[in-house]
C-alpha cells in the first residue's frame, strides 16, 4: 500500500496517530487563509473573464464524483441554449504547447485523462493550461463560448468566478473534518459557507440550502478497443465475476458500484491518474477486465477483448440546473 492509500484509510476510514502533524495543519490552515486574502485584496492578479465562469471543484482530496458533474452541467446549459467550454489543469498531461485544445482523439500523454475524457463526452472545446486563467482567454479566442466551466480550480483564485459549485463524497463527507496533513480538507468547512452549490454524491440533501443531492448512474457497459456495448443484464449472471481495476480518486466508490449491479469484483485498485500498461492487466485468473472510463482513456492502446469500461452519468436535480442558469441569466441582463 503506497503512502497516499495509507493515509486516506487514516483520513477517511480508521483513525490513526496524525495529531502529531497538527502545527503542520496550523500552518497550512494559515497559508491558505493568506493566499485566498492576498487575491481578495489585489495584491495578486485576478482575471475576469467577459463571460460567466462556473467552478466546480471540491475542498477535499479524494475523488468525489466532479467530472460526470462537470459533463452533466455542460449538457445541461447546451440544452438551455448556451455555448459552454471547458478549462482545467491538465494533471500530469505533457502537452506541446501551452495552452493546449484538447480533441477528443487525441492522446492521453498531452492533455490527462480527465480532459481527453470530458472532451469526448461532454461535446464542449476543453482547454488544459496550469493556469486557469490561461486556459480561459485561450478558450475565448479560439472558440465560440459563452459559459466558461472550470473542471475542478476552486482554490485557484486567480481566475474570478461567479458561481462555485462544490461536489461531497456522500458516503465518506469529509473524513476526520481536519485539514492538510492531519485529514483531507484542502481547505476549513467554513469554505462552504461562501459557495453557490454543494452537490452530495450519494447522499441526500443537507440540512442547510444551497445543497443538493445527486446520483451516478452506471450505462451499459463497453469495449475499451470500441465496438458495441453490453448491458449489464446481459453479462449476468454468466459472467458475474470480474476483475474490476481502478486508478480513481475512490476505487472502492467504483468497486461497490460492481458488487451493486449483481458482479463480483476482483479488486484491483491503483493510484489516481496511474498510467496503466498492458503489464498492469496481466491477472492471473482468466476473467473479463472492467474498469472506469476515466482509466479507459489510458487504455485503448493496448487494449483487447477482456477489457471493458463502465461509464457513469451524473444525474443532476432540476432545481440546482435551474438555479444554475438562472443566475447565468442574470449576470448576463
Amino acid at each position: 500500500m503506497n503512502l497516499e492509500s495509507r493515509l486516506l484509510r487514516r483520513w477517511y476510514g480508521r483513525p490513526g496517530p496524525l495529531q502529531f502533524l497538527s502545527p503542520l495543519e496550523w500552518l497550512y490552515r494559515a497559508f491558505v487563509a493568506l493566499r485566498r486574502l492576498a487575491y481578495a485584496r489585489g495584491w495578486k492578479s485576478v482575471w475576469r473573464a467577459p463571460v460567466p465562469v462556473i467552478v466546480v471543484g471540491n475542498i477535499s482530496v479524494g475523488g468525489t464524483g466532479k467530472t460526470p458533474v462537470v459533463i452533466a452541467l455542460c449538457e445541461a446549459l447546451r440544452r438551455a441554449g448556451h455555448r459552454p467550454g471547458i478549462v482545467s489543469r491538465g494533471y500530469g498531461a505533457k502537452p506541446p504547447v501551452l495552452p493546449f485544445d484538447v480533441l477528443p482523439g487525441g492522446e492521453v500523454a498531452h492533455c490527462g485523462d480527465e480532459p481527453l475524457l470530458l472532451a469526448r463526452r461532454s461535446g464542449a472545446p476543453v482547454v488544459i493550461a496550469p493556469r486557469r486563467a490561461d486556459a480561459a482567454r485561450h478558450l475565448l479566442e479560439r472558440h465560440d463560448c459563452d459559459v466558461i466551466v472550470c473542471d475542478d480550480g476552486l482554490q485557484h483564485y486567480a481566475l474570478a468566478r461567479d458561481i462555485e459549485c462544490v461536489v461531497v463524497d456522500g458516503e465518506r463527507g469529509f473524513g476526520n473534518g481536519h485539514c492538510l496533513p492531519v485529514g483531507p480538507l484542502r481547505e476549513p468547512l467554513a469554505r462552504l459557507r461562501g459557495v453557490d452549490a454543494v452537490l452530495v454524491n450519494g447522499g441526500e440533501a443537507m440540512e442547510t440550502p444551497p445543497r443538493y443531492a445527486f446520483a451516478l448512474r452506471p450505462q451499459a457497459l463497453l469495449p475499451v478497443a470500441g465496438g458495441a456495448g453490453a448491458p449489464v443484464a446481459a453479462w449476468l449472471p454468466a459472467r458475474r465475476r470480474v476483475h474490476a481495476v481502478a486508478g480513481i480518486g475512490n476505487p472502492q466508490r467504483f468497486f461497490t458500484t460492481l458488487r451493486r449491479l449483481g458482479f463480483e469484483p476482483v479488486e484491483h485498485a491503483f493510484p489516481d491518474h496511474h498510467v496503466f500498461s498492458a503489464a498492469d492487466f496481466q491477472f492471473s485468473e482468466a476473467l473479463p477486465v472492467v474498469m472506469t472510463e476515466k482509466d479507459a482513456v489510458k487504455c485503448s492502446a493496448f487494449a483487447d477483448d477482456r477489457l471493458w469500461y463502465l461509464p457513469v452519468a451524473a444525474a443532476l436535480p432540476d432545481s440546482l440546473t435551474h438555479a444554475i442558469i438562472g443566475k447565468i441569466s442574470t449576470l448576463n441582463s
